[in-house]
């Protein structure tokens, strides 16, 4: 029987498809081929000092290679860590104990239930509610709108320690609302109207909201422990960030909308429908539900847990623990909640082995030795403590164009940063707490320099070229504000 022509391309085109292979959805070889690549250069042909074991030295070539494909990304950022990770221990540079010992830092779980507490505003709407009573009491117009919501952030930042949770769970969402009833849109030349300028304003200012408190964003913890790690001593940990923190950023957080508004002005000036936005939204909640009465309570006993918990021996992990379980005790969140929050999980992973990895690094000395080092050339430069802190901290701050995100950042550096620091005379404390600030400043440089920038980049509002420039000209005044007010507030704290 013969095969007519439409048969005959069928057969072809099945055949064809046959020998397709299918998409390949393991690790990307260009940047894996890199990253190993910048590992044994550094290891084979980079002189090992005498004062590094060859076990450090192969400790510190993994450590870059890991930094590196976290930068590039062959694969995504837990696979790839683990990965690493699982070298590590093929080569015998650690331990399979030593590798995988700091999955019990109190810190990471810290930061793992921040993840879960944040799920438990999002979901009772709690967030949504503040959100909403601010936008009612000032969003008359763009700027007071922008107050609103830049105030409701620091409120509630306190007891949600995730800055991407807020932006994408809470404020990005809110933003949108407020942008489209404005006739404000992404993607378009309508953005302009409002909805950049807002996004805008709310990225900035997220910034110093997070370096007001402790426990308003995951990096502020590793900071502190990192910091204690190596000798630094910081008594009542949460009162002692904000009594240092508070003047800078609060009067940061104020300045921040109105010079926004200045150098990146919204069409719309005038927002009369945003109050009876709020007034609808909030009449469509309804009143207060148990599980905001629950969150609202869980939040306050932990604020008071974090502020008194070095006097009554309760520490920062078990406060979080302590709210994490009252929620599932009350029904506020399910166990589901907790397994269904990836970011949680895939945070335990890599930042367990950075931290890991950082940790035997300064066991093995390879900190204390590249601390000593740059303190020796800049001593070598006749450069005081106080030089030595402006040079490091610049460059802490600015090498962040090269990290996609803040708590890798400081997983990668602020211990090498704070030990020359320390090597160069500067004042521990004061050292510590202002590199920990520094963290927090620098997550809008870029739409990709931290987990809000790239939500709120996402939202599709703000343009590329736009996003880079404000993030350097808000870098600027930020760190300027930052070292007027805090340089004379800390005087006068006897910091330095």
């Amino acid at each position: 029987m013969p095969i007519s022509p439409d048969s005959a391309a069928v057969t072809t085109t099945t055949a064809r498809r046959g020998l397709t292979l299918p998409p390949w959805k393991g690790v990307k070889p260009i940047p894996l081929l890199i990253s190993i690549s910048i590992g044994l250069i550094f290891r084979f042909a980079v002189p090992r000092p005498h004062r590094v074991s060859a076990q450090g030295w192969q400790l510190l070539a993994l450590f870059l290679t890991t930094i590196a494909g976290l930068i590039l990304s062959p694969l995504p950022v837990g696979g790839w860590a683990f990965a690493c990770l699982t070298l590590a221990v093929l080569t015998k540079t650690l331990t399979f104990s030593a590798a995988f010992s700091a999955f019990t830092n109190e810190v990471i779980w810290l930061i793992v239930c921040s993840f879960f507490l944040s799920r438990g505003f999002i979901k009772t709407g709690l967030g949504d509610r503040v959100a909403m009573l601010f936008v009612r009491w000032l969003g008359k117009n763009t700027l007071g709108l922008s107050y609103g919501l830049v105030l409701s952030e620091a409120l509630i930042s306190p007891a949600m320690p995730s800055t991407t949770a807020r932006a994408g769970g809470i404020f990005l969402p809110i933003i949108k609302s407020l942008a489209s009833s404005a006739d404000s849109h992404p993607k378009d030349e309508s953005s302009r109207k409002l909805g950049a300028y807002l996004v805008q304003s709310q990225l900035q200012a997220s910034c110093n909201s997070s370096a007001l408190f402790l426990t308003a964003a995951a990096q502020n913890l590793l900071c502190i422990k990192l910091a204690e790690g190596l000798g630094v001593k910081i008594s009542s940990r949460w009162v002692t960030w904000l009594k240092v923190s508070c003047f800078p950023s609060i009067i940061a957080l104020l300045a921040t909308p109105i010079i926004v508004y200045k150098i990146y002005p919204p069409e719309t000036k005038k927002t009369p429908d945003a109050p009876m936005m709020a007034r609808r939204k909030m009449e469509e909640m309804g009143p207060m539900k148990s599980g905001e009465w629950v969150m609202l309570g869980t939040m306050l006993l932990m604020v008071a847990l974090w502020v008194a918990g070095d006097s009554i021996g309760v520490a920062s992990v078990v406060t979080a623990m302590v709210g994490l379980s009252l929620l599932l005790i009350f029904g506020v969140l399910e166990w589901d909640d907790c397994l269904s929050e990836k970011s949680a999980w895939d945070t335990l992973t890599w930042f367990g082995v950075l931290v890991g990895m950082a940790t035997q690094l300064s066991s093995l000395g390879v900190i204390s030795w590249m601390s000593d080092a740059v303190a020796a050339f800049l001593k070598s430069h006749s450069v005081n403590w106080s030089g030595a802190f402006f040079i490091l901290q610049a460059a802490y701050f600015f090498i962040h164009y090269l990290f996609a995100g803040q708590t890798a950042h400081v997983a990668a550096l602020y211990s090498a940063f704070l030990g020359m620091h320390l090597a160069s005379k500067v004042p521990s404390l004061f050292a510590a707490l202002a590199l920990a600030y520094n963290t927090n400043l620098n997550g809008a440089l870029t739409h990709y320099s931290s987990g809000q920038a790239a939500v709120y980049f996402g939202g599709g509002f703000v343009e590329l070229r736009d996003a880079f420039k404000l993030g350097i000209i808000m870098a600027v005044i930020n760190i300027v504000i930052w070292g007027l007010v805090g340089a004379a507030w800390w005087k006068i704290l006897g910091l330095y």
